[in-house]
């Protein structure tokens, strides 16, 4: 119930400020299992989603949102809790393993499942390589995959920024990805990958971001670590204390 209070009081808002636009809400089925596969780009796509869509998406939500200390802390672990946001581990290994496990058991319940196929935000804009979860789920639960675009979200909240910008969203939602043919190979890796490689292809064509052959959690690193040889080759450019003559 504290879903749709939250629903119903949000969605006004979020209408009157960013002016929101959805494509292709007709693709997403009134009833039933389905996995709702979006890209990610802001804090903010969590909140956009599941506001504009009117059916209830039960999101796979980073612990971290759960867990921050203080009031900030607090009052976002209050909302995602709100509006049914279910927590996960997204360290890998066994953590991996339970995630697939919470994902099957929402599907198992007949409802959307919302994944985020590349594991994390995107760092600059782009869309990078997504992992195989989401394919396994869709296997193992035996339901369709829907593309979802966010298309402008990084320059309403780029990561880092707490206040977004009033500007409008878009979100564009593409037709049902039916992976039948492949039932009973959700042990087969490179069918995995094959079925991952699709659903990111039309995430691509529905957003028209630039694809990157590699992991967000690789391009967040290499750009820190970017970060850091420019710190430390600025620090050692600098001159050092001047010695006083005499």
């Amino acid at each position: 119930m504290w879903y749709w209070i939250v629903k119903a009081i949000l969605t006004p808002v979020l209408r009157t400020l960013f002016r929101p636009k959805v494509e292709g809400l007709e693709h997403v089925p009134a009833d039933g299992a389905a996995i709702l596969a979006s890209n990610h780009l802001s804090f903010s796509d969590s909140i956009f989603l599941p506001l504009m869509v009117p059916r209830r998406i039960t999101f796979l939500a980073k612990s971290d949102y759960f867990t921050s200390r203080g009031l900030k802390g607090r009052l976002k672990a209050g909302f995602f809790k709100g509006v049914g946001q279910l927590p996960v581990d997204r360290s890998g290994g066994r953590a991996s393993q339970a995630a697939l496990e919470t994902g099957l058991r929402v599907l198992s319940e007949g409802k959307l499942l919302g994944i985020y196929p590349e594991g994390t935000r995107s760092p600059d804009g782009k869309l990078y390589r997504g992992k195989t979860g989401v394919a396994r789920m869709a296997l193992e639960a035996g339901v369709p995959v829907i593309p979802c675009a966010m298309v402008n979200t990084h320059e309403i909240q780029p990561p880092g920024k707490t206040m977004p910008k009033l500007m409008p969203v878009v979100m564009r939602i593409g037709k049902p990805l039916d992976f039948s043919r492949y039932a009973g190979m959700e042990d087969d890796r490179f069918v995995l990958r094959s079925m991952t490689d699709e659903i990111m292809y039309e995430l691509m064509q529905l957003s028209g971001q630039e694809y990157v052959d590699t992991y967000a959690t690789k391009a967040k690193a290499d750009i820190e670590d970017a970060r850091n040889a420019a710190s430390e080759s600025m620090v050692s450019a600098s001159p050092g204390p001047q010695r006083r003559a005499g």
